[in-house]
């Protein structure tokens, strides 16, 4: 059964039309990449995904729990919002961290916030943030990062950056981890890191839609792959599959960009 569906999402900003008509399942542990050239609506796509826009026509689901319908009432579809957002994690390109916080603050502060709406958080407060720093811990740990907790933001590399964010990301437990171009804002010589990470993700079977332009990557790490332009899927299928053999002359014109030299 997919843990993801979303189908017929359509998404205009004035008269221009960046989705139309755009279906995708996502199974449980599977990566599916989205590669396209700039502007072909990746991103929106993410964003309407995590709520962060609201599509003008179609639905989401998540484990056959309909979450978003573009036919209900404005109020019916921001109602539990942040709850439906709880379902997915998000990496931006740009980091986002606060930079008043240490690499560790970062990362737990969503689970504290969670925890002070708890009925009994006074009474257990010591012990909910306890397991809250230990939870934060063993994440930065995952990232490589235990000697980088009680670092700031700006005493941090790009990459450590993106690191604290992805275990920020993981921190709620998210049914899906969404990533939008993690490695654009990084040098090349700090992409790998990232990479890397993302990689033992995905071979822990981490639930995960990444907007990328790293077509190695995609090809090496992704189950599936969705080949978009001009806002429409041309072509999706099993990553090697696509990369090698696409049968859209869309597709084989933009991967030829890649393979060129």
């Amino acid at each position: 059964m997919a843990i993801l569906e979303a189908n017929h999402i359509e998404k205009h900003f004035g008269n221009t039309k960046v989705l139309k008509d755009v279906s995708l399942e996502l199974d449980e542990g599977d990566t599916l990449a989205i590669i396209g050239s700039s502007g072909s609506g990746k991103t929106t796509l993410l964003r309407c995904l995590n709520f962060l826009e609201r599509p003008d026509h179609g639905t989401i689901s998540v484990r056959g729990e309909k979450l978003f319908d573009a036919a209900w009432t404005l109020k019916e579809q921001e109602k539990d919002l942040r709850q439906k957002r709880l379902h997915f994690g998000m990496v931006f390109q740009s980091f986002n961290l606060f930079p008043q916080y240490t690499a560790l603050e970062n990362v737990m502060l969503a689970e504290q916030l969670l925890a002070k709406e708890q009925p009994d958080f006074k009474q257990n407060k010591k012990k909910l943030y306890s397991d809250i720093e230990a939870h934060g811990r063993i994440l930065l740990a995952q990232m490589g990062l235990s000697d980088r907790m009680d670092h700031y933001p700006h005493q941090l590399s790009g990459g450590q950056q993106q690191r604290v964010a992805i275990a920020r990301a993981l921190a709620l437990n998210p049914d899906i981890l969404c990533f939008d171009e993690p490695t654009s804002a990084l040098d090349p010589e700090l992409t790998g890191e990232v990479l890397k990470v993302i990689r033992s993700l995905a071979e822990n079977k981490t639930t995960m839609v990444i907007v990328t332009h790293e077509m190695s990557f995609a090809r090496d790490v992704a189950d599936q792959i969705m080949f978009m332009d001009g806002g429409v899927v041309v072509e999706r299928g099993p990553a090697k599959q696509l990369m090698d053999h696409p049968q859209e002359e869309r597709t084989k014109k933009f991967l030829s960009r890649y393979t060129q030299g």
